[in-house]
């Protein structure tokens, strides 16, 4: 039992994501936010609960990062990062949070594998939790299952990811992770039935393991959203999933925080702690 309640530090505190989190983080009884660290200098000194429209929370914008960890790991409760942030920066963030001694929950995407296993090798020699979260989304889980079971019964199939055009990176993480959870079925997809031939580089899309094709969509108005199509002589299987608020990813978000004080490892994937 948690006597005290978890203190929770927010990176990129100011970013839609990260808004929702202090929500979140502020509105449950067993979390209690410590900081809040975000890049914007438009809103340094700002109160986090302000910014996020949840009320004063009396915990100010700043953009001390490390000084930040320092202060979160002086708790006698073990101590949370929430990462939101871009993905030239979060490898450091997590290294940086795991010296510290402070659990990362990492929802930025873009992480490379060489990456994902140098910080699993980090978190393990310091018996440290970590989780690194593709989506937060429980539906997404239940499409990943969805698709894993289809893909027993079909040999074609592809990825459509469909994101709002400021996010940095692409593919998207849960689209590379669907991918990766279909390829590690030991069967090769989409067997060649013509020479290709691209007119245009990447109008095939990107190529995943086991001949899985993936496309990703950039545009203003869309928030998240993945399509799996399957593909056989006759008929179209499609399993789609779309988030219309980001509200959506905080039961997640949450159930992370609480699990990742209790791991020693770095764990990938929601679907490993639910």
């Amino acid at each position: 039992m948690v006597n005290q309640p978890i203190p929770v530090l927010v990176n990129g505190a100011a970013g839609k994501m990260g808004r929702e989190v202090i929500k979140a983080v502020a509105q449950a009884d067993d979390l209690v936010l410590m900081g809040a660290v975000d890049r914007n200098p438009d809103l340094l000194g700002q109160d986090a609960g302000e910014v996020a429209g949840c009320g004063t929370l009396e915990v100010p914008i700043t953009n001390d990062f490390q000084p930040m960890l320092a202060f979160v790991s002086q708790e006698k409760q073990l101590g949370v990062m929430v990462d939101f942030t871009h993905p030239d920066s979060v490898y450091d963030n997590v290294r940086s949070a795991i010296a510290y001694g402070v659990r990362p929950v990492i929802g930025t995407t873009g992480l490379s594998p060489e990456q994902i296993q140098d910080l699993a090798e980090f978190a393990d020699k310091a018996s440290t939790g970590c989780l690194i979260i593709p989506n937060f989304s429980i539906g997404m889980v239940l499409l990943q299952q969805a698709a894993i079971r289809a893909s027993q019964y079909f040999d074609h199939v592809e990825i459509i990811e469909l994101h709002h055009n400021q996010k940095a990176d692409a593919p998207s993480g849960t689209a590379i992770q669907t991918a990766q959870m279909l390829a590690e079925l030991g069967k090769t997809f989409n067997p060649a039935q013509v020479e290709e031939t691209e007119k245009i580089a990447g109008a095939r899309g990107s190529l995943a393991d086991e001949g899985i094709r993936i496309h990703s969509v950039r545009l203003p108005g869309l928030i998240a959203h993945q399509e799996v199509i399957f593909g056989a002589p006759g008929q179209i299987y499609t399993l789609r999933h779309d988030t219309s608020d980001r509200a959506c990813y905080m039961p997640g978000v949450l159930l992370s925080i609480r699990k990742v004080i209790q791991l020693k490892t770095l764990v990938y994937g929601l679907e490993k702690i639910l």
